[in-house]
């Protein structure tokens, strides 16, 4: 769908320097998403995995993140290996939907209510991020928790829209879970992709 260069907003590794590779398709649904236009794959052209690497390899940093839509709807073998190829750290945001397809140094699990996630993607992950809308996405946060290994990092992220009113709630419980870290989307304060 798009490919960018920029500063990764969230999680485990926000602040750093990233190239964002966006897959077009997702079905999971999520009726919150902040990039419905990603759904539809066939309104995104196809595109040389080849070309992705080469427009990747211009820019200094060696991180690339792949997302999406829902980037574990294709086999993502070839594209990590190219990736890897050319030096670059190999980064994933997933709902868990689908199998993990792929070599990664980091797996960012975020499992979402609309489509159930496969416990096997649970267990791969370095990183789970669950986004909360309202009170019942604390249960779901606990429900994934318990299936990540122990050395998975674990992040609550308000939802952009609802972020007034379940910040505090976040805070709340981190304060009295402190296994879990806040995660905020920087890169809407910062206004870049």
């Amino acid at each position: 769908m798009e490919a960018f260069y920029t500063i990764q907003g969230e999680g485990a590794f926000q602040g750093h320097a990233a190239y964002f590779i966006r897959l077009g398709g997702c079905d999971v649904g999520c009726v919150w998403c902040d990039v419905k236009e990603s759904w539809e794959a066939a309104a995104h052209p196809d595109t040389e995995v080849a070309r992705i690497v080469k427009d990747a390899s211009h820019f200094p940093a060696r991180v690339a993140v792949v997302t999406g839509g829902e980037p574990l709807m294709y086999d993502l073998g070839e594209l990590t290996r190219q990736l890897k190829d050319k030096g670059f750290r190999t980064h994933i945001e997933t709902s868990g939907a689908y199998p993990l397809s792929g070599h990664w140094d980091w797996v960012c699990f975020s499992p979402k209510k609309f489509k159930e996630p496969l416990p096997e993607v649970a267990q791969a992950a370095d990183e789970l991020k669950v986004i909360v809308y309202n009170k019942s996405d604390f249960k779901w946060a606990e429900k994934y928790e318990a299936l990540v290994g122990e050395n998975c990092r674990l992040f609550l992220q308000p939802e952009w829209s609802q972020q007034e009113k379940v910040t505090p709630l976040i805070i709340d419980y981190i304060k009295a879970n402190p296994q879990w870290q806040v995660s905020l989307q920087v890169h809407k304060y910062l206004n870049i992709p």
